[in-house]
Order: C-alpha cells, then structure tokens, then sequence
C-alpha cells in the first residue's frame, strides 16, 4: 500500500489535494485516458436523444429499456470486475477492492435518462432538459474540479471554478433546450455539491447526477 505524506493511502483515506495521476493505473497517461472517458460521456445525452430510438431499435428494444439493460450489464461486469480484483487502465490503485467512479458515474447517468423528467412539447434534445445537464455536469464540472484541487489551489478555488461551469452548462440549457430558469438556478450549485463529500460507500461521480436529480423530482411538479 502506497504512502501519502506518511499516510496509509486507502479508499477511506483520500487527501482533497491529491496528485490522482501518481496512484492512477498507467500513470499520468492513464489519468489523462480516466478525464477523456469523463468528457466523452458528453455524447451521452446527445445519442440517446437523437438516436435512441434507432440504436434501441438495433436490439428489439425501447430506449428506455435498452439503458436498463446497459444499467444490468455494468452491475454484472463491475460484480466480475471486483472478484477478480481487475483494474484497467485510467483506474485509481485503490479501486481494485471498491466499486470503481467509472461504474458510480455510468450507473447514474443511466439514472439520469431513465428517471429524469422529460418535455411533453418537446422532441429530439428538447426532451432531455433536464437529464442531458445533469449528465454534462458530471462530465466537466468533476474534471475541472478535480484538476484545480490536484493542483494544489484549494478547494475554495476548486468550488468557485465548478460554479461557473456548473452555471454555464445549465443556463445554456435553459437557452437551447427550454430547462426553467428556476430549475438552473437551484440545480446548478447541487451538481458542485454531489462533488465536495469523501465518503466510502459512494463516489462522487454518482453524487454529482444524484443529488440534482433527486431534488429536481421533488421541484418539478412545480415548475
């Protein structure tokens, strides 16, 4: 087990500050691959509203089912994952004995576009108002966050950075795909705090959709 200024470096012992590159599976290579798949994700959204019928469509499926299965899928190959004790490449050391951010992250945009609220006057990207920001929230403001903390300028930094893109990313929704205004405004600052808490039994790459999300359900009979 690695040491981190003379600290044990666990699951449950993760310092904020952090150089996630030198405890990354394949080192700064293998970091830079973990933040290309983070932002990649952004496609997401954009397949599934566009093209989910079609793609669905390939396997006899719904979109809605098809991404139920995925959910199955990813839950069956993580269990594999973990009994066998693999890492892949861009994996931190220590999620060889914990469920990995990939799976949080990917087990809650399927979330995401299950659960979330869609437009009824809406089709095509409209529809997803509310699940394509929730997703590119996690997709850009986790990386950008985490980069501004690996480089050691603070977390009021790393917070203030996560805000602004936070911010962009759903008041550009409210412009392009007709997400309320209101919804932003609450939503945006939840995506930065599904980031902030260091807990064992979830990462944060699920808390970031999940937090959003689960307000968002209770706010949008509202709005």
């Amino acid at each position: 087990m690695k040491l981190f200024r003379g600290v044990e470096l666990t699951d449950s012992v993760i310092p904020i500050d952090i150089d996630h590159a030198k405890h990354s599976i394949g080192g700064m290579k293998g970091h830079i691959f973990r933040r290309f798949t983070h932002v990649i994700m952004c496609l997401i959204p954009f397949l599934y509203y566009t093209k989910g019928s079609q793609l669905s469509g390939l396997f006899s499926m719904e979109p809605t089912d098809f991404v139920t299965f995925c959910l199955l899928l990813l839950i069956f190959l993580e269990v594999l994952r973990l009994y066998f004790g693999i890492v892949i490449v861009g994996q931190r050391e220590y999620e060889a004995k914990q469920v990995s951010a990939l799976a949080w992250g990917a087990f809650a945009v399927c979330l995401a576009l299950i659960i979330s609220p869609e437009s009824k006057n809406f089709e095509g990207m409209e529809s997803g108002m509310y699940a394509a920001p929730l997703i590119w929230g996690l997709t850009f403001v986790d990386p950008i966050m985490g980069e501004i903390k690996r480089s050691k300028r603070g977390m009021k930094v790393a917070i203030f950075g996560g805000l602004i893109t936070s911010y962009i990313i759903w008041f550009s929704s409210s412009y392009y795909l007709g997400t309320p205004i209101i919804a932003s405004i609450i939503l945006a600052p939840l995506t930065v705090l599904g980031e902030l808490p260091t807990v064992k039994w979830i990462d944060d790459n699920a808390t970031m959709i999940l937090v959003p999300l689960t307000v968002l359900l209770f706010i949008e009979p509202f709005l």
